[in-house]
This record gives structure tokens, C-alpha cells and sequence, in this order.
């Protein structure tokens, strides 16, 4: 009769097992390689990262150190940020301002020179003059680059302060028996061997042994003095579990030993081991420190699968550590520490373990778990807060001056090189203060219309007299139109006395219309709706 399985071996003639380093899946009847990550990990479950000045419930400080992972990414993203500026300004450079000062690219610019806050008394002046205000583009630019520069390293130095304002500080003092004695803290121990055995194989799981065996504090005690104990049937093998609430594990070393035995077509053997052991304050139960992993082929040896079976008991070895939490008002906590793992028997040979199986000396697997309580010294940890407010201010006041001094340096050197940005102020208001003496001498002749009507504004057209920029046409009573040169561009002439029209007859003057309006600008280009008209009036 075969085996079911190509992994299997057969022993005393009608027997099957898995080979070294396989286990058994119930589910497929197969068996299967184990493998298993190694790593063993540890957490205190002690939280001391978090801000004491911020509400934790609204801060979620947990949330930004897993988005952002170092400060890479907020120099990262301003580093993006401080390019694409300057780039989009750059760009700018190269646009037409052109004349009317109403186009895009001018109101862009003008804008940027607005935003010169940092350096509008600072830029080029030749000597023996007074300083005065003003605000150009290229000073716009770099203002705003600055800012963006000091608020990426600002956000950069947040997060240093959120992740390492702190420093953890251990202290270490010897104890003495009423200081162990004040360490009541809940404990639990969960040894899982892995492999096909189930908790009917587990055997001798009653006795405790305490202190060095052959020295005079050598006991023996039955296991329940200690705690609770229990085995537990799970998909990877039998699960040993030992609770002790409110204990005091003042004696030093701890043994607690059991073996599993051959059973009709299930041998005591395994491939590796799991444990997990977790510790709280009996008084505070929030906080809990627990040390988990897996034992296997590559824990100790290389990374070959093994067996482990035989009258040579496998060891595990962990440690407790007293500790005084002084930040977490006192709190006093036992760390448990996987300390070593020291192999019994196991095999790497099928033709090995076949022999063994067959074997009646070595159907057993012996198992210890050791316990050191470190009970000499006792850790007192506590929080130190390296950032203050005065070196944060000290900080923050560094880097302000540095991103202002960068580009500082770079707009001197620009319009040192460079004469023509010394005066490219003057250029934008020159453009400006036309636009808008144009836009203020249009109101002003609108007003003058329709207070005093068209002839009160002595204006020479090249055809015809009429309203301006209101499509109408004055229509005179003989219907010709008058055809005069101007002498002055657009102005209206103070200087002699004009006999003005009544309001009514001004009105009747301006009411009558005739078809289109034929419009021109005259002297400098201005807006068609914006700016004044000349009109040609065409006779009847």
C-alpha cells in the first residue's frame, strides 16, 4: 500500500509521515513544504510619539508620518512648486506688453510686480540718491519664490518636530524586593509546535520549576501555582497557553517543560515553532507589550528543512525586563525579550527520520520553555524634549533668512548685469497711467456732453462734428457737415469764454441720429468701446 502523497515516507511497513521539513495539509490530504517568515517581532505598546499639545482626535499624526514617510517629499514638492513659478514668470518675460495696457499679458505682469513685498525698497539705486519704493516684476517673482522656498522648509521642520521633538531616556537602577514586588502585571504565553500532532500527543504539562537546578534556591511546584494552563487544537499543531493575572515573577528563572509522544499513525515530530508572548499593567490594561515569531529550519541552521524530534528537549529562551514608565505617570511594565533558541534532536535526512520513526527510543518530542526575569535592575524610561520654543523660533528665523538672502542675491546680481530691469518699473506705470488718464478723459467728455451738450466740446474733426462713443451723429440744422484739421489732440479749450447752450437745447442737439457711426482713433491706439470716437456724419 502507497503512501498518498509523492512528499510522504512509510515506516514500519504500513505507516505514513510526511517528509523532513513537510507538514501535512488535513484539508487536501497532501503534504506540503513549510515555510515561514523567521522574523521575530517585538512591540511595547507603549505610545510616547504622539504631540502632548495637540488633541490627538483631531491630529492624526499616526496618518501623516505613513503618507509623507521622511521630509523628502515636502522638499520634493516644493522644489516642484518653486520651478513651475519661476517658469510660468519666465514665460511671462517674452509676452508683449503692448500700448493701451489692457491686453492679458499686462494686467499678468502688473500683477507680479504687486506682489513684490519683500523687495520693492531693496533693488538696484545709483549712489547718492534716496531710497524710495519700488515694486518691479523681477522683484514680484522672487518675493513669491521666497515664500514658497520657506513655507516647503517650514512644513519640512514640522514634521522633524512631530517625529524627533523627542528623545526616550533610560535610566537603569539596581532593585531590591519591594521594588520587584510593586510589578503586578497580567502575562500570557502561546507556544504552538508546528505540525501534524494534535493536543492527544501532549504529555508530563503540571510542573514548574523555579531557580537554578543543583544550587539551593532549586523548587519544584505544580504548574497551577503559577497560572492557568491549556492546549488547544489549531490548524498548525497543538497551542500550549499559560495565564498568570496579577503575578509577581520575582523568582529568577522559570522552567516549564512538557513532550508529546507517538501516537498510532500520527509520530511526534515537527517542523518549527511559534510563539507569542504578551504582558499588561494589571492596574492599566491600555498599554501591552508583546513579542511574537516563528522557529523554524532557517532560525538557527541555514535554510535546509528539518525535523526536529528526539529525546533532546528543544529550548526557548525569553527574558523579562522591569520597567518604569516616568512619561506615562509612573506605569510600571514587564517587557517580555525573545532571548535564544537552543534546538533539541532533528533530522535533515529522510533515510534518517525513517529510522527514527521506526525507532521506539525516540518517539518522543521534548519541548522547555525558559524564563529569565531579569530582576537585578530595573529601566526607568522617560521623554526629553530636544525642540524648545526658543529653538524652534531660532529655526524658523534661520530659515526665513536664508530663502530671503537666496533670492535677494540673485535679483542684486540680475539687475547689476542687467540695466535694463533697473528701470523696468517706470515702463509698466508709464503704461498704466496712460491707460488710465484715457480712461479718466473719456468720463470727463462724457460728462461734459451731457451736461452742457456736443458743441461745449470744441473738438476739430477730420469729418463732421457729433456725440463721441455713443453711435449718434449730430445732424446740423443745414445738414452739411463741417470738416476741420485738429490743432490739438482732445483738448478742451478753457482759455475763451463760450457761450454754453441750455440743457434742453443741448439735449435736442444730441437726440437726433442718422445712421452708422464711422470711428478712428486719433494719437494713441485706444480701446474701441472704452475710449472716444470720432465720428463721420453723412448728409441726408
Amino acid at each position: 500500500m502507497s503512501c498518498p502523497s509523492s512528499n510522504s515516507i512509510r515506516y514500519n511497513g504500513s505507516h505514513c509521515t510526511c517528509a523532513v521539513g513537510y507538514l501535512l495539509n488535513q484539508t487536501t490530504d497532501t503534504c506540503v513544504l513549510f515555510t515561514a517568515d523567521s522574523t521575530i517581532s517585538t512591540d511595547s505598546g507603549i505610545s510616547t510619539n504622539v504631540l502632548s499639545f495637540f488633541p490627538e482626535t483631531i491630529f492624526s499624526f499616526d496618518s501623516i508620518k505613513k503618507f509623507t514617510q521622511s521630509q523628502a517629499v515636502f522638499l520634493e514638492a516644493t522644489l516642484v512648486f518653486l520651478l513651475s513659478w519661476l517658469f510660468f514668470c519666465f514665460f511671462l518675460r517674452f509676452m508683449k506688453l503692448g500700448n493701451d495696457g489692457r491686453s492679458i499679458w499686462f494686467r499678468l505682469r502688473w500683477w507680479i510686480s504687486r506682489l513684490d513685498v519683500c523687495f520693492s525698497t531693496r533693488h538696484w539705486l545709483d549712489d547718492q540718491k534716496v531710497v524710495k519704493k519700488r515694486k518691479t516684476e523681477l522683484g514680484g517673482t522672487f518675493s513669491i519664490a521666497s515664500w514658497i522656498l520657506f513655507i516647503g522648509l517650514f512644513a519640512a521642520l514640522l514634521y522633524q518636530i512631530i517625529t524627533k521633538r523627542t528623545i526616550e531616556v533610560h535610566n537603569v537602577r539596581a532593585t531590591n524586593a519591594p521594588d520587584l514586588a510593586s510589578f503586578n502585571n497580567d502575562m500570557e504565553f502561546n507556544i504552538t509546535t508546528i505540525s501534524s500532532m494534535s493536543c492527544s500527543n501532549l504529555r508530563d504539562l503540571a510542573t514548574l520549576v523555579t531557580g537554578n537546578p543543583g544550587f539551593i534556591d532549586f523548587r519544584v511546584a505544580p504548574l497551577s501555582t503559577f497560572g492557568n494552563y491549556s492546549c488547544q487544537n489549531t490548524s498548525r499543531g497543538p497551542m500550549i497557553t499559560l495565564r498568570c493575572n496579577n503575578c509577581q515573577p520575582i523568582q529568577d528563572n522559570l522552567y516549564i517543560s512538557w513532550q508529546f509522544i507517538d501516537l498510532p499513525n500520527n509520530p511526534a515530530a515537527a517542523v518549527g515553532f511559534q510563539f507569542n508572548l504578551s504582558t499588561r499593567s494589571h492596574a492599566n490594561k491600555k498599554h501591552v507589550s508583546f513579542v511574537s515569531g516563528t522557529l523554524k529550519n532557517g532560525s538557527t541552521f541555514d535554510d535546509r528543512p528539518v525535523t526536529f524530534r528526539g529525546n533532546v528537549t528543544n529550548i526557548l529562551k525569553f527574558s523579562l525586563f522591569p520597567r518604569i514608565y516616568r512619561n506615562l505617570h509612573g506605569l510600571k511594565h514587564i517587557q517580555p525579550l525573545f532571548h535564544d533558541f537552543v534546538p533539541g534532536s532533528f533530522f535533515r535526512d529522510t533515510s534518517q527520520l525513517q529510522t527514527s520513526l521506526e525507532s521506539s527510543n525516540d518517539g518522543i518530542l521534548n519541548a522547555t520553555l525558559y524564563v529569565n526575569f531579569l530582576s537585578a535592575y530595573i529601566v526607568e524610561i522617560d521623554n526629553r524634549n530636544i525642540m524648545g520654543p526658543v529653538s524652534f523660533l531660532a529655526d524658523l528665523g534661520g530659515l526665513y533668512c536664508i530663502c530671503i538672502g537666496i533670492f535677494f542675491y540673485l535679483l542684486v546680481q540680475c539687475e547689476f548685469r542687467i540695466k535694463k530691469l533697473r528701470n523696468e518699473d517706470s515702463v509698466l506705470r508709464k503704461i498704466r497711467n496712460r491707460r488710465k488718464a484715457q480712461d479718466h478723459w473719456d468720463k470727463l467728455r462724457k460728462y461734459v456732453m451731457y451736461t452742457w451738450g456736443c458743441k461745449a466740446l470744441n473738438e476739430s474733426e477730420k469729418k463732421g462734428s457729433g456725440c463721441i462713443g455713443f453711435n449718434i451723429q449730430s445732424v446740423h440744422r443745414n445738414g452739411s457737415s463741417h470738416k476741420q484739421r485738429q490743432q490739438e489732440m482732445d483738448t478742451i479749450s478753457f482759455n475763451r469764454k463760450l457761450s454754453l447752450p441750455n440743457k434742453k437745447t443741448a439735449v435736442q442737439e444730441c437726440s437726433h441720429t442718422v445712421g452708422g457711426v464711422r470711428s478712428f482713433t486719433h494719437g494713441t491706439s485706444l480701446n474701441p468701446v472704452e475710449s472716444s470716437s470720432h465720428s463721420a456724419v453723412e448728409p441726408n
